[in-house]
C-alpha cells in the first residue's frame, strides 16, 4: 500500500512556496489602495457585485452611482479599499475611484498649462466650493470676482473657468481662483483698449460707477476718471446730477499714462467754455435775471444761464442783518433779479448783489432824518463800548460810552443803561454808505467847562488833536485836559503809526493809560485790541441784532483809525 503520509507532509521547496503565494495573493497585495477596472457580474439588493480579477468578488454599494447605476457586464472604475470584509469579499468604492481618476487628470491639466472648467455648488465659511469634474475645491470670497459680490448664493451653479493656485496630493484638495481668469481678460482688454486711447482724443464710454469726487467710466477694458470738476463749466455738487450708472458719455482724454493705465477724462472740454465771453455778457452794475441754483452757509449761487454762475454773498442779502441765512432770504429755484457787483475773469467769479435791488433803509433814514435831530427808542443791546438804540423796526444807532456823560467816561456811567430801557439822544453823524447811525446822550445836555474831568486808566476819551509832531499827537480833551499820543501808540499796524497822517483839527479817540503831571497819555493802539476782542466777544454771544458785528467794527474800530 503506497505511504501517503510522506506526500501529504512532504515540505515544499523554498521555490515552490513563493510561486504559489505569488499566484494566490500577489496581485492583491499590488491592487489594494488603488483604483483599477472591474466588471458588473450581478445586482444583489443594494450592491452591485464587480469581478477585478480577486480571489473573491467585491461589492459597490448601489447609492455611490446615484441615478446611473450599471448593469450586468458594465466595465466601471473601483477603488480597492481593503481586500476582504467580514463577509470575505472585497471591499470597493465607486465615488473614490472617480475621486482618484479626477485628481490625477486634473493634475495633467494643471501640467499642461490649461485652465478647468467647473461649477461653483456651495457657499462655505471663508469662500465657495466649487466641483472640477470630480475634485471639490476651494475658492476664497477675494478669488470670486475683480468686483465686490453683493449676493454670494446668487453664484451657486454658476459654471466658468478656474485658475488652479494650489494642489495638495497628500489630502487631495486644491485651491482656485475665477478673479485670476477675469484679471487676465482685464489685461488682454485694457491693452487693447491702449491703442486707441491718446491725449486729446474724444472717446465714448459707459459710466460704470459714481462716487463724491467723480465719475468712473468704461472705455471698454480700461477705466478712466471723469472728475466732478471736468463734468461742467458750472459748479456741481455730486455727480449724480448730470449721469447715472450705464449711461453712455462721450468725453475727452485730458491726461494720459501708458505706464500706469491712469486716464483722466472731461465731458466739459467738449464745449466752448462760457468764461470766455463772461466779460462780455455782463458788467458791473448790470441788472441781471438768474435762477437760486443752490443755498450754503456763505451764500446763494445764481445761475445766470450758459453754465454761468455767480454768488450773492450773505452780507449782500439785507441791508441790515449782516449775517441771515440765505434760506431765510431766497429758496432753491427761485427767479430774482440781482446787481452785477464784480467780475474775475481769471477767478472764474462773478459777485451779485441782492439787497441792491431793495430800497435801503439808511439811506430812507438820512432823507428823513437830519444831524441834530433828537430821537428816542428802546435799547437793543449795551457794549463795553456804549449802546445801541432801535431808531427803527430795521435799524440801530450806537450811543458811544464817551457820548454818555460829559464828566464820566468810564464803565460805572454804562452800568446805568439797561435793554429794554427808553432813552432820548441826538443825532451826531448819519452815513448811509457805512449803514451807520452815531447817537449821543450827553448831548442832550450843556457841556459845563469848569467841571474837572474825571479821568480813569482804560477810559476811552474823544479829543481834538491841536499839534503834531514827528513823535505825538497833541490832544484837546473835554474840560480842558491835555492829551498825547506817542506814535508807537498810534495803530497796531506798524505802517498806520506815523504822525504825518493826522491833521490839526482831527478827532481822534483813544483809551488812557496813564496820567502824569495833569498830562493824559493816551494808546489808539490799546483802544483797538480792546475793541477787537470786544467785537469778537459781542458776535459769538449776539442772538437777535443783526448789525451788531458791523456797528461794533465800524462804529469803534473805524473811529479808532480815523
Amino acid at each position: 500500500m503506497k505511504d501517503l503520509s510522506k506526500e501529504l507532509f512532504n515540505p515544499l521547496s523554498g521555490e515552490d512556496f513563493v510561486q504559489m503565494f505569488n499566484q494566490n495573493y500577489g496581485t492583491q497585495e499590488t491592487l489594494q489602495g488603488y483604483a483599477t477596472k472591474g466588471t458588473v457580474k450581478d445586482i444583489r439588493g443594494d450592491f452591485a457585485i464587480v469581478d477585478v480579477g480577486l480571489k473573491s468578488e467585491g461589492r459597490v454599494s448601489l447609492k455611490e452611482f446615484g441615478a446611473s447605476v450599471p448593469k450586468v457586464g458594465d466595465i466601471i472604475d473601483v477603488f480597492i479599499e481593503r481586500y476582504e470584509s467580514r463577509e470575505g469579499t472585497a471591499v470597493l468604492s465607486y465615488t473614490k475611484a472617480r475621486a482618484e481618476k479626477a485628481w490625477k487628470d486634473l493634475e495633467k491639466t494643471v501640467a499642461d498649462g490649461i485652465d478647468p472648467m467647473g461649477t461653483i455648488i456651495d457657499v462655505v465659511r471663508g469662500g465657495f466650493t466649487v466641483d472640477i469634474d470630480g475634485v471639490f475645491a476651494f475658492m476664497p470670497s477675494s478669488q470670486v470676482d475683480h468686483r465686490p459680490v453683493r449676493d454670494a448664493r446668487s453664484l451657486i451653479g454658476m459654471k466658468d473657468k478656474f485658475r488652479v493656485l494650489k494642489m495638495d496630493a497628500l489630502r487631495t484638495n486644491a485651491i482656485v481662483s475665477r478673479r485670476a481668469i477675469q484679471s487676465d481678460s482685464i489685461a488682454a482688454a485694457q491693452k487693447e483698449a491702449m491703442k486707441s486711447i491718446e491725449l486729446g482724443s474724444v472717446v465714448e464710454g459707459i459710466v460704470k460707477n459714481i462716487t463724491d469726487y467723480g465719475v468712473f467710466v468704461d472705455l471698454g477694458g480700461i477705466d478712466g476718471l471723469l472728475h466732478v470738476t471736468d463734468l461742467s463749466w458750472k459748479r456741481v455738487n455730486h455727480p449724480r446730477e448730470l449721469v447715472h450708472v450705464g449711461q453712455k458719455i462721450k468725453v475727452k482724454v485730458i491726461q494720459f499714462d501708458p505706464e500706469s493705465h491712469r486716464i483722466s477724462l472731461g465731458a466739459k472740454q467738449l464745449e466752448e467754455d462760457p468764461w470766455d465771453t463772461a466779460s462780455r455778457a455782463f458788467n458791473v452794475g448790470d441788472t441781471v435775471t438768474g435762477k437760486v441754483s443752490s443755498l450754503t452757509d456763505y451764500g446763494a449761487f445764481i445761475d445766470l444761464g450758459n453754465n454761468i454762475e455767480g454768488l450773492v454773498h450773505m452780507s449782500e442779502l439785507s441791508w441790515t442783518n449782516k449775517n441771515i441765512h440765505p434760506s431765510k432770504v431766497l429758496q432753491n429755484s427761485q427767479d430774482i433779479n440781482v446787481v452785477v457787483l464784480g467780475i474775475d475773469q481769471d477767478k472764474r467769479r462773478i459777485s451779485l448783489g441782492y439787497k441792491q435791488l431793495q430800497s435801503n433803509p439808511w439811506k430812507q433814514f438820512a432823507e428823513t432824518h437830519n444831524v441834530g435831530d433828537v430821537v428816542t427808542g428802546p435799547i437793543k443791546n449795551t457794549t463795553e463800548f456804549g449802546l445801541f438804540v432801535a431808531l427803527t423796526p430795521e435799524l440801530d444807532g450806537m450811543v458811544h460810552i464817551s457820548d454818555l456823560s460829559w464828566d464820566k467816561l468810564d464803565e460805572e456811567e454804562l452800568k446805568k443803561f439797561t435793554r429794554g430801557q427808553e432813552v432820548t439822544a441826538k443825532i451826531l453823524d448819519i452815513n448811509p454808505e457805512k449803514e451807520r447811525v452815531t447817537l449821543g446822550i450827553k448831548q442832550m445836555t450843556e457841556s459845563s467847562e469848569n467841571k474837572t474831568v474825571s479821568i480813569k486808566k482804560g477810559a476811552v476819551l474823544r479829543g481834538t488833536v491841536s499839534e503834531v509832531t514827528p513823535e505825538e499827537l497833541i490832544l484837546n480833551l473835554p474840560g480842558d485836559a491835555k492829551g498825547v499820543i506817542r506814535r508807537t501808540d498810534l495803530s497796531r499796524e506798524k505802517d498806520e503809526q506815523k504822525t504825518e497822517k493826522h491833521h490839526i483839527g482831527d478827532t481822534v479817540e483813544a483809551s488812557v493809560i496813564s496820567i502824569e503831571n495833569n498830562i493824559v497819555k493816551l494808546s489808539i493802539r490799546a483802544l483797538q485790541v480792546a475793541m477787537e476782542k470786544q467785537a469778537v466777544k459781542e458776535y459769538a454771544n449776539q442772538t437777535d441784532s443783526g448789525s451788531v458785528l458791523g456797528d461794533i467794527l465800524g462804529a469803534a474800530i473805524e473811529n479808532s483809525k480815523k
